[in-house]
């Protein structure tokens, strides 16, 4: 199992976004051998979030040779065919390294923003992958299909996904093993896992209930046992054990100090000399 890095789209504690500071994660994850960088999606959240689309481009000259992958991009709202310009654009420019996860959102303000019924998001989504798959034919771009890992989501990795990209705190090492059960050997991947690495309890203790658990919704409780905020020791276990149910790669989201971050997961879970094969 090899690591991405998710970009720096929102500030969880007051931390300023800027170019250099997206950049310097690019480049701080191709130094430390990270194979790829991602970005998720949104028009609208609680709190600024700096355009994923944008942000993947901005960094394609200083992440060197690794995946650009979108974790995962929303085609209803946007709009299939605005999205295939940019993900044409995208891979194009950055030489074919991109893969595109496709998502309906899980967010009704996204579907509020743009006038569409949040009820018709899954009959959408499945009009919008065959529009995409139909725009992009021929550039090679590989369309994987994003679900949590429900039966009709992966009906939807088998039937219309290049490969499955789950979220990480929407499952668990072993939910994530039984939808591979189902699926077979497809290419996948785990997108947004929250990390905060560290040896002081008290840092872990106020990231899950002072940043992450209010902006989630969701009990720190829950949030301890999916995320890798903790010690390098927890996050290498679940890593590992990720790796042992058979996913092929993880993207990492740092709630802050992005770059000394990554450098920590690291040093806690060191990049595979000989990583999977995402897709061909």
């Amino acid at each position: 199992m090899d690591l991405g890095v998710h970009l720096p789209l929102l500030a969880f504690a007051g931390e300023p976004l800027s170019a250099e500071r997206v950049g310097d994660v690019a480049e701080t994850a191709r130094e430390c051998g990270f194979a790829a960088l991602a970005a998720n999606d949104h028009l609208v959240f609680q709190r600024p979030w700096l355009d994923g689309p944008t942000a993947l481009a901005s960094v394609i000259e200083r992440s060197g040779s690794m995946t650009l992958a979108t974790t995962a991009s929303l085609a209803v709202v946007r709009g299939p065919v605005a999205v295939a310009k940019a993900l044409a654009a995208t891979d194009l420019l950055s030489g074919g390294r991109l893969i595109a996860a496709i998502g309906a959102g899980s967010s009704r303000h996204d579907y509020e923003a743009v006038g569409i019924p949040f009820e018709e998001r899954w009959a959408r989504y499945d009009e919008a992958l065959k529009a995409l798959r139909a725009l992009l034919e021929g550039t090679g771009i590989p369309l994987w299909v994003a679900s949590w890992g429900s039966k009709a989501g992966l009906r939807r990795v088998a039937a219309a996904g290049d490969g499955w990209l789950a979220s990480a705190y929407n499952t668990t090492p072993e939910r994530f093993a039984a939808g591979l059960t189902q699926l077979g050997d497809v290419p996948n991947a785990l997108a947004t896992m929250w990390t905060w690495v560290t040896d002081d309890r008290a840092s872990a203790e106020r990231m899950l209930r002072d940043v992450l658990a209010p902006m989630l919704g969701r009990e720190p409780e829950v949030l301890r046992a999916t995320t890798c905020i903790g010690s390098p020791e927890h996050c290498a276990e679940l890593l590992s054990r990720y790796a042992q149910a058979g996913c092929r790669r993880v993207y990492l989201w740092p709630l802050g100090d992005e770059r000394r971050q990554v450098e920590r997961i690291a040093a806690a879970y060191p990049p595979s000399p000989d990583p999977p094969i995402i897709h061909d």
